[in-house]
């Protein structure tokens, strides 16, 4: 007699997991499924204050020890394997690793799912209790001592808390979307995410608060009975950003208790505008110097205003750990619920936790998958070796034209509270610029940092800057690729590297912009890769509020306009640098 285990995965008779599941190649010696699943509910863990934070330990329904993969975040752990596509559903597919000899352990962080406490938020006190979860871990019956950590986003992030504790079981980790400084998740270099900060904030009021039997009951239990259903499933593999960000808008309008939610968003968005000792606690950047358990990252190229500029970042700090892998995904690579990368992972885990040979570390560091072309491409570091190539910003609106610095272009910031009638007519100037390249003559492959030197004018003591780079196809259709963000006041930044395009730091403490003089800034656009093929145009839109609905938004997050009106002018000796690979060129 046969015995048929129920796993997720790409094989026959598997529940089929969305997304792409490698960064394009075979691995060997993968762990097979062989084993059935059960679950411990509501696990009481005891951290070293005594607070207790609770878990779900999903394991394999067989005698033995093995390996531990920690899942943590804020998120309601009851519903990580519901199937439903929101940004909430991250810890990994259970019925995926737990076939295949992991235990997957889904904790919930202080002040959420029941456990303890109050919720830190990225803080001092969360990075010690996950060092206790994963010592925790290790000392089970069911473990064999070696813990790997994994989960997209927060729990991501919760890794990297757990690494710079170094826990002395934690053997290997899989941060995939990670944000290591929580500052430039909330503020692009001084620019509040309001679109997302305020639902984010108000969705985990909202979830904390419902009980453990409305998260286990019969409404969800039918829920999740519908979206297994394979043809509904497959429907959720292009749930994107903007899809997320709507979702938790709708959350939004649900009762929730204020405390300590709003006291929290209220730190966020008006008490701590700039760095200070509040974002200190929450970067773990300078800490990651020390970690050297191997470390997998990776974030899809649309993820610019969350995720991918940590990914860099990220890299960029552990560039001492020679055991450091990157993979880089395309559209819709990641989704929710969080299916993708899972043969990677666990060709990761087998590698480093099991000690097989799968082939995970064989190759490059890094593995991209170019946008516009589709296909997989290598690098031994990152940035991969590109020209920066300037291209000016003409008066006659065309990139790459005249570098004429005593031409420039105006356009309106209209600000807040002006209080102008309905019917008011328009104002003169546009609320925005664009400038447009030539159609290209050959394709053109732009991989690595990208860099705005801006040479502009304001009449407000302070303004944005928010540029918004393109690619525009012969019928005109076009597609966001990147975007970069300054508070003119935040101007002045800590070089950490003369490259064009580098990560920078902003400062802490506000500039004040001399009204009508030029001014210098450079502003960094979010790393990315993009194949612009013959035919096309590169685009680049410069506005100061991106709130109106008709401004180009990446994955529809906006801003807090910073509230004075302007009329911005930018000289045309403005640049931007665009890192071309070798073998193509600009038209």
């Amino acid at each position: 007699m046969v015995t048929r285990i129920e796993s997720a995965g790409t094989g026959p008779g598997e529940r089929r997991l969305n997304g792409p599941q490698t960064t394009g190649r075979e691995y060997r010696e993968l762990s097979e499924p062989r084993h059935r699943m059960t679950t411990d509910e509501d696990v009481e863990i005891r951290v070293r204050d005594g607070s207790r934070l609770f878990a779900d330990v999903h394991r394999p329904d067989d005698d033995g020890r093995f390996p531990a993969l920690i899942a943590a975040s804020p998120y309601p752990r009851q519903i990580q394997n519901l199937g439903a596509p929101m940004g909430f559903i991250e810890a990994g597919a259970s019925d995926f690793f737990v076939p295949r000899g992991y235990v997957h352990v889904i904790v919930n962080l202080r002040s959420t799912g029941g456990s303890d406490g109050t919720f830190g938020f990225f803080d001092g006190q969360e990075r010690r209790d996950l060092h206790d979860v994963v010592e925790w871990a290790a000392a089970q019956p069911w473990c064999d001592g070696t813990v790997g950590m994994i989960g997209i986003s927060y729990f991501a992030m919760a890794q990297l808390e757990a690494a710079v504790e170094k826990p002395p079981h934690l053997k290997a980790i899989f941060p995939v979307a990670v944000t290591p400084d929580l500052y430039d998740a909330a503020y692009h270099h001084g620019l509040l995410s309001s679109s997302f900060d305020a639902p984010f904030v108000t969705a985990m009021g909202v979830t904390s608060g419902r009980s453990d039997a409305f998260w286990r009951g019969k409404l969800l239990a039918a829920v999740r009975h519908v979206l297994n259903e394979p043809r509904i499933h497959a429907r959720l593999a292009h749930m994107n950003g903007e899809a997320a960000v709507t979702g938790l808008k709708k959350v939004m309008r649900l009762h929730y208790d204020p405390v300590p939610w709003d006291r929290l968003f209220q730190q966020i968005a008006i008490e701590h505008q700039v760095r200070d000792g509040f974002w200190d606690d929450r970067n773990v950047l300078p800490l990651l110097a020390e970690v050297d358990i191997p470390v997998y990252l990776g974030c899809d190229w649309q993820n610019v205003p969350l995720h991918l500029p940590g990914t860099f970042t990220a890299w960029e700090a552990l560039r001492h750990n020679p055991n450091v892998r990157m993979g880089m995904l395309g559209e819709f690579g990641l989704t929710w619920p969080w299916e993708s990368l899972h043969v990677e992972a666990l060709a990761w885990f087998d590698h480093w936790l099991k000690g097989r040979d799968t082939g995970i570390m064989d190759g490059p560091a890094v593995r991209y998958l170019l946008p516009g072309q589709d296909d997989w491409r290598t690098a031994e570091a990152w940035p991969p070796s590109a020209e920066h190539r300037v291209f000016a910003l003409g008066a006659d609106g065309t990139l790459g034209g005249d570098p004429d610095g005593a031409a420039s272009r105006r356009y309106l910031c209209e600000g807040a509270g002006l209080n102008r009638m309905p019917n008011a007519n328009p104002f003169p100037l546009p609320g925005l610029l664009s400038w447009d390249t030539v159609p290209l003559a050959q394709d053109t492959d732009v991989v690595g940092e990208i860099e705005l030197r801006l040479h502009a004018a304001s009449t407000a003591s302070d303004t944005a800057w928010i540029a918004v780079l393109q690619d525009v196809d012969e019928d005109g259709t076009t597609v966001d690729v990147t975007a970069g963000f300054l508070r003119a006041s935040l101007r002045a930044v800590d070089e950490q590297t003369s490259r064009p395009g580098a990560p920078t730091l902003p400062c802490r403490h506000a500039e004040v912009v001399p009204v009508g003089e030029p001014v210098e800034y450079r502003i960094p656009l979010v790393p990315n890769a993009r194949r612009f093929r013959a035919g096309h145009r590169i685009r680049l839109v410069l506005t100061s509020d991106d709130q109106p609905k008709d401004r180009p938004a990446i994955m529809n997050f906006r801003h807090t306009p910073v509230g004075t009106s302007a009329v911005n002018e930018v000289f045309a000796d403005s640049q931007l640098l665009l890192p071309v690979l070798p073998a193509t060129g600009a038209g």
